[in-house]
C-alpha cells in the first residue's frame, strides 16, 4: 500500500527533526511526575531485561484503557510474558493495581525512528495489542515490516479517524484483527477499506467490568464527612471541567449551605490549582492529612484508587472529561454503583455508553455551568438507584475467543 501524503510528510518531518517528539515526551514525563529514572523508556531504552520465551505487548494509553484491558490480562499472561505500556503515570499506577503479578510495565516509546527500533529490537513482541487507540504511524509501519501480528481491541468512535481516513486506513491495513464496540464503529472502519472479516463487533469491554473496588478507609472518611449532608462528587475532572464544577458548587451553597463536594481530580497534581481557585471556601485536602469537619464544603481527594468510595457515597456524580478535549470518561463505573452520572457534552469517546445509560435512566449531559447547577439542584436529595446491571453479552470472553488464533 502506497504511503498517503500525510503519513509521508510525518515520516519526513520526524526523521529530520526527531527532537520535536523527544522534547514533548520529556515534558510529558516530567509533568506527570513520573519517576525520572524511567525517562529513558520514553526514548525506547528499556529499563528491564526481556524474559526468555514468548512475549505479548499490550499498549493501554492511560487509566481507562488499562481498565478495559484488565479482564483480558490474566488470559494473555497465561500464554506468554505480558509487557504493558502506558502513556501516563496514572496509567502505570493503575496497571500495578489491577494487572496480574508477573506483568512487565514500561512507558510507551516516542514515535521516532531510533526509539521505535530500540523498543522493538529489545522486546521482540510476538503479538502487539492496542487498546482502543493511541496508534502512531512509525510504530504501526515497523510492526508490519517486522511481520509482528497486531490487533486493535475495543475500537471506539474517533473524530481523528473520520478527519484523516486515508492515514488511519494506512496504519490499520496490516492489523490482523480489530474488535469494535458498536456496529457503527465497524461500519466506519469498513469505510476506510479494511477487510470486513478482520472487523468484529464484540461490544464494549468497559461495560463488562466489575463494579469499581472500594477503599474502606476512603469510604469511611467520605461517609463520615457526608453524614446528614447533601453530597455530590466530581470525579476524574480535568482543567476544562474545574471552573464549571466550582461555579456550580458555589451556586449550590447559596441555596444548600451544608452541601458537600467530594472532588477527585483525574490527575492529583491538579490539587494546587483547584485549591487556589476555591479560595473563600472551606476545603480539606486528603493528601495533606486534613480531616474534614462539619464546615468543610469541599473534600479534595487528590489521591488514587478512591473513586469507588466516592461513587458509593454520592448518589450524583459529575464525571469529568466532557468540557475539554479528553472525550469523556467511563460512565459505567459510577452507574454500576447506582450513582446518576452528569458530564459535559463532549463525550465522543464514550458516546455509545452515555446514550445507552441515558435510556436506562443513569446519565445526563449538561451543556454549561447553568445546566450543571440545575441538574445538581434537582438530583441532590435523591438516593442511589439500583446498580446498573451491565451488558447482556460478554465482550471480554468474545475478545479472548477472537484473539485465540493469534496468540503465540
Amino acid at each position: 500500500m502506497a504511503t498517503p501524503l500525510l503519513p509521508a510528510a510525518y515520516f519526513a518531518a520526524t526523521s529530520t527533526a526527531p527532537w520535536l517528539l523527544l522534547r514533548a515526551a520529556r515534558a510529558a514525563h516530567l509533568r506527570q511526575n513520573a519517576p525520572v529514572v524511567r525517562l529513558p523508556e520514553r526514548f525506547g531504552e528499556a529499563t528491564l531485561q526481556r524474559p526468555k520465551g514468548k512475549l505479548i505487548w499490550l499498549h493501554a494509553a492511560s487509566v481507562g484503557e488499562i481498565q478495559s484491558a484488565a479482564a483480558l490480562a490474566p488470559y494473555l499472561a497465561a500464554h506468554a510474558t505480558l509487557l504493558v505500556t502506558t502513556s501516563t503515570q496514572t496509567g502505570a499506577e493503575r496497571a500495578a493495581q489491577v494487572l496480574p503479578e508477573g506483568c512487565i510495565h514500561q512507558f510507551q516509546p516516542v514515535d521516532t525512528a531510533r526509539a521505535v527500533s530500540s523498543f522493538l529490537s529489545h522486546w521482540q513482541p510476538d503479538l502487539a495489542l492496542f487498546v482502543e487507540g493511541d496508534l502512531w504511524p512509525r510504530m504501526c509501519r515497523n510492526l508490519a515490516r517486522r511481520g509482528t501480528p497486531a490487533a486493535l481491541l475495543n475500537a471506539r468512535a474517533s473524530k481523528s479517524r473520520a478527519r484523516f481516513p486515508r492515514s488511519y486506513g494506512y496504519m490499520l491495513a496490516p492489523f490482523r484483527l480489530i474488535t469494535c464496540q458498536t456496529e457503527a464503529v465497524r461500519a466506519g472502519l469498513m469505510a476506510l477499506g479494511l477487510p470486513g472479516d478482520r472487523l468484529k463487533c464484540l461490544g464494549d469491554l468497559k461495560a463488562d467490568l466489575p463494579a469499581t473496588s472500594i477503599s474502606e478507609s476512603a469510604l469511611d472518611a467520605f461517609q463520615t464527612a457526608a453524614k446528614g449532608r447533601p453530597v455530590w462528587a466530581a470525579v476524574s475532572t480535568h482543567p476544562a471541567d474545574e471552573a464549571h464544577v466550582l461555579a456550580a458548587h458555589r451556586t449550590l451553597l447559596t441555596n444548600t449551605p451544608d452541601a458537600l463536594l467530594l472532588w477527585l481530580p483525574r490527575h492529583p497534581a491538579r490539587a494546587e490549582a483547584i485549591r487556589a481557585a476555591a479560595d473563600g471556601l472551606s476545603l480539606s485536602q486528603r493528601s495533606q492529612g486534613e480531616a474534614p469537619t462539619e464546615k468543610t464544603q469541599i473534600l479534595l481527594a487528590d489521591t488514587l484508587g478512591e473513586a469507588g468510595a466516592a461513587f458509593a457515597t454520592a448518589s450524583t456524580v459529575f464525571l469529568g472529561g466532557g468540557f475539554g478535549r479528553e472525550g469523556g470518561h467511563n460512565p459505567y463505573e459510577p452507574a454500576k454503583a447506582g450513582a446518576f452520572v452528569l458530564s459535559g457534552p463532549r463525550v465522543n469517546n464514550f458516546s455509545a455508553a452515555y446514550a445507552r445509560l441515558a435510556v436506562d435512566g443513569f446519565t445526563e449531559l449538561v451543556a454549561d455551568t447553568a445546566t450543571l447547577t440545575e441538574a445538581l439542584g434537582s438530583r441532590l436529595s435523591k438516593p442511589h438507584q439500583a446498580p446498573w446491571q451491565g451488558s447482556e453479552t460478554n465482550a471480554a470472553a468474545a475478545t479472548m475467543n477472537a484473539l485465540a488464533a493469534y496468540l503465540p
